[in-house]
């Protein structure tokens, strides 16, 4: 039988707390433990994974830099941009970090089908483009087993913050978004096809959870912050 999956889709959040919850999440999280997928916008911000040079990080100007512990380089988030985080346990889905990687890619690039945008993958450089532009990039992380951090898809944004950085730390790389590309400049319909096809690709069922982060986990990412 396929396995629910819980749906928080929690609006505009800043990034910091969501990071240190989801944190917090997968370390309380056990075997009996429901799959999350969070769905979001952030604040305007800048991260540098665990891989990211401070040379990629070219003129932030009042837009802060927050190093954290995801896989890859630079990237930007901001209003207009669905940021997915999935907390899957790969144990019990069977699947290493190598398929994860190619099954959200593929959750991606079958989102844009719907609206007839032909993407591709890259080897070498995870995330979905079309043409010569990235429209969505990846950053994850596994721990003791389970997933976080997750993918950022360009639907209706200002692109110009790309400008300030190598985006993934490659010099020059184009972006570009669904609504350039034809698409809806709705978040709320790229989510609702996008949530689908996710689900689809780990046979998950969705379902909709209260629009807020766990309090569990926002209890815990709230004492490590003061014990810090």
């Amino acid at each position: 039988m396929s396995q629910p999956v819980l749906v928080r889709r929690l609006g505009r959040q800043p990034y910091e707390p969501v990071w240190h919850a989801m944190q917090a999440f997968t370390d309380r999280r056990g075997p009996e433990t429901t799959d999350e997928l969070w769905v979001l916008e952030h604040d305007p911000v800048f991260t540098l994974g665990q891989a990211g040079k401070w040379e990629h990080v070219l003129m932030p100007g009042d837009i802060p830099v927050v190093p954290v512990d995801r896989g890859g380089q630079v990237t930007y988030h901001g209003p207009g941009q669905i940021v997915a985080y999935p907390l899957f346990d790969l144990r019990r889905l069977k699947i290493g970090v190598r398929e994860l990687v190619n099954r959200i890619e593929q959750a991606i690039i079958d989102t844009l089908g719907e609206w007839n945008i032909v993407a591709l993958r890259r080897d070498g450089a995870p995330g979905v483009y079309v043409g010569e532009a990235k429209v969505a990039a990846l950053g994850l992380r596994v721990r003791r087993g389970c997933s976080f951090h997750g993918l950022a898809f360009n639907v209706d944004m200002d692109l110009e913050p790309f400008h300030r950085i190598n985006p993934c730390g490659y010099e020059g790389m184009a972006v570009t978004q669904v609504l350039d590309l034809g698409g809806p400049g709705s978040l709320a319909r790229v989510e609702d096809v996008l949530i689908g096809e996710l689900a689809r690709q780990f046979g998950l069922v969705p379902q909709a959870a209260e629009p807020q982060l766990p309090l569990s986990a926002v209890d815990d990412a709230a004492r490590v912050a003061q014990s810090a």
